[in-house]
């Protein structure tokens, strides 16, 4: 069996008194995508940030490519091909497209292939393209998305993590954000979901985590929790 790319143990994460993430596990093997869903408030957002380095973890063990990475900074976590795009996207409003995709790479210093990387986000997002050197914070909403998506893309990640990136999108781009998120997976690249349309989560992944109250109640092959009825019940309205 492949070891994990991600393998998280006893994951805990408290502010002040309150336990936002109550000891999870969860792994994520080489080429692997997999869905996060569960409620707002459920503690998924406070586990990316924690996997990514913004939030350190009260207790637990984060196992990335065979090293433990749980007292790295966010930056190291980059530098090793973690990369994160937040939710509400974040992206640098008064910089350019390409300013903003730049900033994405900032940890390397490869410059024909930082080159060859735009051309490459560009062929993604033709959309990025045509809006190369307008300023990221007039473009649409699901243009911004995809600005924050290529801007992690740039850091050359193994480990993509995505933070609801249907979040505030019309339906056209919803379906256009998870067709690249579907191309981006088809080309070997781990990704880790969370996403509040749990239908469309577990429709383009292969394994998902279900988590409730800062703990994961349920897993399993995505189509399986898809048939849940305890899942359909809470999450999929049926």
């Amino acid at each position: 069996m492949t070891s994990p790319l991600l393998d998280v143990h006893n994951l805990k994460v408290a502010y002040g008194g309150i336990q936002a993430v109550r000891g999870v596990d969860l792994c994520i093997a080489p080429g692997e995508l997999v869905a996060l869903i569960g409620s707002n408030g459920a503690g998924k957002t406070t586990t990316l940030k924690a996997l990514a380095g913004l939030l350190h973890p009260a207790g637990g063990k984060i196992i990335y490519a065979g090293q433990a990475v749980q007292n790295l900074a966010a930056h190291q976590r980059v530098a090793k091909g973690i990369a994160l795009v937040p939710e509400g996207r974040a992206i640098f409003a008064r910089l350019s497209v390409q300013e903003n995709l730049l900033m994405g790479a900032y940890s390397r210093n490869d410059h024909q292939e930082i080159a060859a990387d735009l051309a490459r986000m560009h062929e993604l997002f033709p959309r990025l393209a045509e809006r190369n050197h307008q300023l990221a914070g007039t473009l649409s909403g699901g243009e911004q998305q995809m600005v924050a998506m290529a801007r992690a893309l740039m850091s050359r990640p193994h480990l993509l993590m995505l933070d609801e990136p249907s979040m505030g999108l019309a339906p056209l781009m919803v379906q256009k954000i998870f067709e690249t998120i579907r191309d981006i997976s088809a080309q070997g690249m781990s990704i880790l979901l969370v996403e509040q349309n749990a239908r469309l989560a577990l429709q383009v992944a292969q394994r998902g985590y279900v988590m409730e109250s800062g703990s994961i109640t349920l897993s399993g092959q995505a189509g399986d929790l898809l048939g849940s009825a305890a899942v359909r019940r809470a999450y999929l309205g049926g």
